[in-house]
């Protein structure tokens, strides 16, 4: 059996005997703390989603150290004007050691139906719409289907000034040739 659990803003996968850091709680080392804001329960066969809680579920906790967490360094630096900062952060935790989860609720869902009802539903969906989206196009006036036409014709032209450009540049050469064998003529006659 699990929980999802949210304390100090962040949200934990808890089970029994897990040992968890959270943000500080009050408390001092051996106490007790209930946690109930509990988001989510399973026992293993059934899910419980709660709407933003779960009513009646709850998870006790003990308190086995409160501590510091690791060190963060905070530096800043503004290059070419001397200007330099460095300051550390420790944030104040409580370690807990998961004692019990128990959980209530009315909402509560198996995994395996959850997962395939879905599915059911979206195939008579998508079969709904297509018939939906077949009646639509039927009753579409016969206009805006020609538009469409009109744009791959534009598209089909510029094919056409490249296959023109093509031959043109083909007869080029020949026009060359042409005009450097009368040059030659007359160069030889000139001589």
């Amino acid at each position: 059996m699990y929980a999802i659990v949210k304390t100090g803003g962040k949200q934990y996968k808890v089970a029994h005997n897990d040992v968890i850091k959270v943000e500080k709680l009050e408390g001092k080392e051996g106490d007790v703390v209930l946690l109930d804001q509990v988001l989510a329960v399973s026992d293993g066969k059934k899910v419980t989603i709660g709407t933003p809680s779960v009513d009646g579920a709850k998870v006790s906790a003990q308190v086995i150290a409160q501590d510091k967490d690791d060190k963060v360094i905070i530096f800043k630096k503004k290059r070419r004007h001397n200007y330099r900062r460095k300051r550390g952060h420790r944030q104040e935790i409580t370690v807990l050691r998961i004692l019990d989860v128990s959980g209530k609720g009315d909402k509560t869902l198996p995994k395996k139906e959850a997962k395939a009802a879905p599915k059911k539903e979206e195939a008579k969906e998508s079969k709904n719409t297509a018939a939906k989206k077949q009646e639509t196009t039927k009753s579409e006036p016969a206009a805006k289907k020609e538009a469409p036409k009109k744009a791959e014709s534009k598209k089909a032209e510029p094919k056409k000034d490249a296959a023109k450009k093509t031959e043109a540049k083909k007869k080029a050469p020949a026009k060359k040739a042409e005009t450097a064998k009368k040059a030659d003529t007359k160069d030889s006659t000139k001589k």
